[in-house]
């Protein structure tokens, strides 16, 4: 494929950092000088056009000068983060020909090669790729991104995209910031921030540790100006007071996403960062990353589409109809209707044209015909004094079909019964009867993945 709208950047701007990690900044020059080694390294090992290839990386100058080669080369790219732990059933159901492992050790793949190629391994799988869709790719002569869904029941769905389709928005004009590389590499969300800074001449800070306090250390460190992230992150951030201890009015914006935001956190996040806008950010691995717009900083509501999406609401539930939507799924039936819309299976509410994420239909509790939505009774929870965090879902009762339960994070002062009677209380001032916890369950672990976001 032609990247020249990226290998212009990567001239133009090459006396400037395109990334930086804990032990080296590299300029945009180097990365050039890498890509180029990197395709070398391709013709070595004979992954031609077309080839489904797996990375398995974290962020690094290595992995992304790899995954420009690829896209140049025309590959199927399987990005596999280093956190997974499903790793090899992932690289079989992408039907992977190819893995490249990469390293932050050795500095070049010249070093590599006289290293044992310790920056990065390679190996063939000796599958030959046989899926239709694949092969439709391959025959057009285009390079594509399969994103696997994060699985939480059942096996992940493989997401095959036309990358050619995704990489159009990328050429536009856009802003050149300092942004640290929170959202993996395997993430829709991960893959939309890094080929948008490199694209635009921004800077991409490495951190080894995607916890809080790692996080906000960096920010401080390097003057970071934006920050994609989710809730529950900000969530963590907020209830160990880190925006004390740590210099975060460096930040221009924090985009947030992948879950719903509970709108007290998002109300204490504006005041105590007022001179750092607050975005809400939209996208599925079916269809892509879309524009948004918030209402306000402190706002929920917000608009939706851009150039290349529809959108519209039928009974609740948001349907996306995109030009750069995912070719099909590997291992699962099509989701899209015959005339192309994606149901998100996101229940939203409208006014004026904005909208506002209510959860997931699949997170919905059903008490006695009323519907429920964990983000709303979890904002409430969060606003009795104690409440670190909480997590809410439905138990199945015979009676009233679900009952609402919680799981609370308390610090240890607090993991009493005197504190679910006042967790009673709050609810009872607060929320219908319907809505109300039946059970709470108290807890000192927090309430996240590896990918902080909140265990549903």
């Amino acid at each position: 494929m032609n990247i020249d709208f990226i290998e212009n950047i990567l001239e133009d701007c090459k006396e400037n950092h395109a990334v930086i990690t804990p032990e080296k900044a590299y300029t945009y020059e180097d990365i050039n000088q890498k890509l180029k080694d990197c395709l070398r390294y391709l013709d070595e090992h004979g992954v031609d056009a077309g080839s489904v290839t797996g990375i398995s990386a974290d962020y690094s100058a290595e992995a992304i000068a790899l995954l420009l080669a690829l896209i140049k080369r025309d590959c199927i790219i399987v990005p596999i983060s280093k956190t997974l732990r499903n790793s090899e059933r992932l690289i079989e159901i992408a039907q992977c020909e190819s893995v490249f492992d990469c390293d932050t050790a050795i500095e070049t793949v010249a070093e590599a090669k006289e290293n044992g190629n310790a920056a990065i391994r390679f190996h063939t799988t000796g599958v030959k790729a046989g899926h239709k869709m694949l092969l439709g790719l391959k025959n057009r002569g285009v390079p594509g991104l399969i994103l696997f869904s994060s699985g939480t029941t059942g096996e992940p769905k493989a997401a095959l995209h036309d990358l050619s389709r995704l990489l159009e928005k990328f050429k536009r004009p856009g802003k050149s910031l300092k942004t640290i590389s929170f959202l993996l590499f395997d993430h829709i969300g991960g893959f939309n921030t890094l080929l948008h800074t490199i694209s635009h001449g921004g800077t991409i800070v490495t951190t080894p540790s995607r916890m809080p306090e790692a996080v906000c250390a960096a920010i401080e460190k390097e003057k970071i100006e934006l920050l994609p992230t989710t809730p529950t992150f900000l969530t963590m951030v907020l209830l160990n007071k880190l925006y004390e201890r740590y210099d975060l009015s460096c930040l221009k914006m924090i985009t947030y996403g992948t879950e719903s935001m509970p709108e007290h956190t998002l109300k204490l996040l504006s005041a105590i960062l007022p001179h750092t806008t607050f975005k809400q950010t939209y996208g599925l691995s079916e269809v892509g990353i879309l524009s948004t717009k918030s209402e306000d900083s402190g706002s929920l509501w917000m608009k939706v589409g851009g150039e290349g999406y529809e959108t519209k609401v039928v009974s609740e539930v948001l349907f996306i109809r995109a030009e750069s939507a995912m070719t099909g799924y590997l291992n699962a039936p099509s989701p899209f209707d015959e005339e192309g819309w994606f149901d998100t299976k996101d229940r939203v509410e409208r006014k004026d044209g904005y909208l506002k994420i209510l959860g997931r239909t699949t997170d919905l509790i059903n008490v006695g015909g009323e519907k429920v939505y964990p983000i709303e009774i979890e904002s409430v929870l969060l606003q009795l004094d104690g409440v670190l965090d909480a997590r809410v879902y439905g138990e199945k009762n015979p009676i009233m079909g679900n009952t609402v339960a919680a799981e609370v994070l308390v610090a240890p002062d607090n993991n009493n019964t005197d504190f679910i009677k006042a967790l009673r209380n709050h609810c009872g001032e607060h929320l219908e009867k319907f809505k109300r916890p039946v059970r709470f369950f108290l807890t000192e672990s927090i309430l996240c993945g590896e990918r902080l976001k909140k265990k549903r």
